[in-house]
């Protein structure tokens, strides 16, 4: 399996690149500052590195790297600065999944492509009728207000849920909803709910980075899990 990744610097991205390496796949992965790669990472013979910004790139460009490769992960995020997260772009992440999408269409893949999307526990699943307190619904009305990175998560997984849908010729695709976000070492027990089974804002959970960026592989490179979760947002928890 050939990967592209985007957001492969981060924190979860390059735990992500290097998980799909260490399974014997192939990643390109596009990013604004190479020297910001692992050094166990560079000069990797299956990484091939982009400079550049998936916002910025040409469509062809997009459609010519994605043409070649078997899935897209997005790892995009805002950094935790006042900058981070309320300069521009402001919408980073559904951009960039808007645009990866419209590169895959445009390439016209013989088997649809596979989009993983890393997002958040604290969006929630409309399909499944997942409901929010009372004071869950506040709250989150006022991060939609006071924080765009929420938004911004929340419209790069409406993208794929509505304007992608569960039908489309060229993409399949899996959201990944992890809760508090914590750093582990390796690789340890986790587990997968539809949907969340506590408050991400009263009561969340951990999901360390490390399960995060395993589970995206394990979409990426087995069939029968792909199956299992595509067109829908399981929700990631570390085992307590």
């Amino acid at each position: 399996m050939k990967t592209l990744v985007v957001g492969a610097t981060g924190a979860t991205g390059r735990l992500l690149v290097a998980e799909l390496l260490r399974r014997g796949g192939d990643v390109v992965a596009i990013v604004r500052t190479p020297e910001n790669l692992p050094a166990e990472l560079k000069g990797h013979r299956g990484l091939t590195v982009i400079t550049g910004n998936a916002l910025e790139m040409s469509e062809s460009s997009l459609a010519g790297l994605v043409a070649d490769c078997d899935a897209v992960a997005s790892c995009l995020g805002h950094n935790l600065t006042f900058k981070g997260i309320y300069g521009q772009p402001r919408r980073l992440v559904r951009d960039s999944v808007r645009r990866l999408c419209n590169a895959v269409s445009a390439s016209r893949p013989s088997l649809p492509t596979r989009f993983v999307l890393m997002n958040t526990a604290g969006n929630s699943e409309r399909a499944l009728g997942e409901r929010l307190t009372l004071a869950e619904k506040c709250v989150t009305g006022l991060m939609r207000v006071l924080l765009p990175p929420h938004v911004d998560n929340e419209q790069a997984a409406g993208h794929l849920r509505t304007a992608i849908g569960n039908a489309h010729p060229a993409i399949e695709w899996v959201v990944v909803r992890p809760d508090t976000l914590i750093d582990n070492q390796s690789v340890t027990g986790y587990r997968l709910q539809p949907s969340p089974t506590r408050s991400a804002l009263f009561d969340p959970g951990r999901s360390s980075r490390v399960n995060v960026a395993h589970f995206m592989a394990e979409l990426i490179a087995d069939g029968d899990v792909w199956r299992n979760w595509r067109g829908r947002m399981p929700v990631l928890y570390d085992l307590e």
